[in-house]
């Protein structure tokens, strides 16, 4: 996930506390028990790649693992996929649709600050930088959880009626600049075709959630995150003589200042959420000079293409006229990372039984509000439907408030959490093969 993000409220969806009856309720059963045994195989994988982190387009040993293991199940597999993807095929014992299930595998460019026997001590290159490297967002809890529910599932596929895929992804916290990657290449190299998905669904784990929980939203439920540049280009001068040059750190910090009011003053928040940042300032290389230019550098948040639309020409606008007044110029360019994380409401509403049926209890099932943070799962739901979950993973009883948030060095997960993922992706797609195949 591009940043540490925060469930802004959510709603219960029925105040029963009995799931509803499953239509797939014996496969449903088999399956929970089974995702039960897994409990201690899914904690030591997340263990050992928590210990193991890489960065983006380069989980190779991550990837080997994977693939050691769908292979010793006898699932298809694929690997080389966007880079260190792996694809797994797994074919049921009678004809029917297709699923796809999806785990991120890439860690981040933060050093760990936790006291854990599996504690991170790696060290890799980013941006030039030699940095540390830390599973701060859950993916080793993703890809642990899927090659559980990839076991659990092949030990019931006889009675599978389709095809299960077990999409393993690269780099969904980015690339490096110059680098392709992530859920976009993996669907530009046929990640959904041969054999063609019908549906796709994906969880992430979520340390301010309770263990034993589950939430989602139906439509936009993560927003669309665009990387914004604007280079503001004036007049050097000696700093003691401002009056010689038109000064670009000025005018860069009235043009900060002035994105503000894009979201404040301009936008209809009654609507949606949105979002401008700017995140990085760079200009000048010594205290008593007036740089010819300064970059700044940020993200865009939305939950709606219009109001998108509308942000980036609002953004163009304020920039190019506040550089102008200044007698100074500003180039500006916008460019999409990732769309509308968007849970089609059909699906959506077909799956809402198995999400209870998974829980065990229908009111540890809630809906949310969307949430500004992206994520590149949104691609493959371009192309078919999709739906994404959240997973709880904070110990029961403590106060959100005081657990360390996702893209932070003292991230933490509770493990107990992780049998609840296994289950709820295996029961996601045997339901809706069985509900799609009749």
């Amino acid at each position: 996930m591009k940043i540490a993000y925060a469930l802004l409220t959510t709603t219960l969806l029925t105040s029963a506390t009995v799931a509803p009856p499953s239509p797939n309720a014996a496969l449903d059963a088999r399956i929970a028990k089974l995702a039960a045994q897994e409990e201690a195989k899914v904690i030591a994988w997340r263990r050992d790649i928590h210990e193991h982190p890489e960065l983006g387009n380069h989980e190779t040993r991550t990837a080997g693992i994977v693939a050691a293991h769908l292979k010793s199940l006898g699932i298809e597999v694929q690997t080389g996929v966007a880079r260190t993807g792996v694809v797994g095929i797994l074919r049921g014992g009678k004809p029917g649709p297709v699923v796809a299930l999806r785990a991120d595998m890439d860690g981040l460019p933060v050093t760990e600050s936790n006291s854990l026997p599996f504690v991170s001590k790696a060290r890799a290159t980013y941006n030039g930088q030699e940095v540390g490297v830390m599973h701060a967002c859950g993916h080793d809890s993703h890809v642990a959880m899927l090659m559980g529910a990839a076991e659990v599932l092949s030990q019931v596929k006889k009675d599978l009626p389709g095809t299960v895929k077990f999409i393993f992804q690269p780099a969904e916290e980015g690339s490096l600049p110059g680098e392709e990657g992530g859920a976009k290449l993996m669907v530009k190299e046929g990640a959904l075709e041969n054999p063609k998905v019908d549906a796709i669904f994906g969880v992430h784990i979520q340390a301010q959630t309770e263990v034993g929980k589950l939430s989602y939203r139906s439509g936009g439920e993560m927003a669309s995150s665009d990387v914004f540049n604007i280079v503001v280009k004036g007049k050097s001068a000696h700093g003691a003589y401002p009056w010689l040059a038109v000064d670009p750190v000025v005018t860069a910090a009235q043009i900060i200042m002035g994105l503000q009011t894009i979201v404040s003053r301009q936008t209809e928040l009654t609507s949606d959420a949105a979002v401008i940042t700017v995140g990085m300032v760079h200009g000048g290389v010594r205290n008593n000079i007036i740089p010819e230019q300064v970059e700044l550098t940020g993200t865009i948040r939305t939950l709606d293409k219009d109001m998108q639309q509308k942000i980036w020409a609002a953004i163009r606008r304020t920039a190019t006229n506040i550089a102008e007044s200044a007698g100074a110029t500003a180039d500006v360019s916008i460019q999409n990372y990732a769309p509308v994380t968007y849970n089609n409401p059909q699906l959506t509403e077909l799956m809402l039984p198995s999400l209870r049926t998974a829980a065990g209890n229908a009111d540890k099932v809630s809906m949310q509000k969307a949430v500004t943070g992206a994520e590149d799962f949104a691609f493959f739901q371009e192309k078919v439907p999709g739906l994404f979950v959240f997973v709880g993973g904070m110990s029961k009883g403590t106060d959100p408030a005081t657990t360390a948030p996702h893209h932070t060095a003292g991230f933490m997960l509770d493990e107990s959490g992780f049998t609840l993922g296994v289950k709820t992706l295996a029961t996601l797609a045997a339901d809706y093969l069985a509900l799609k195949s009749k």
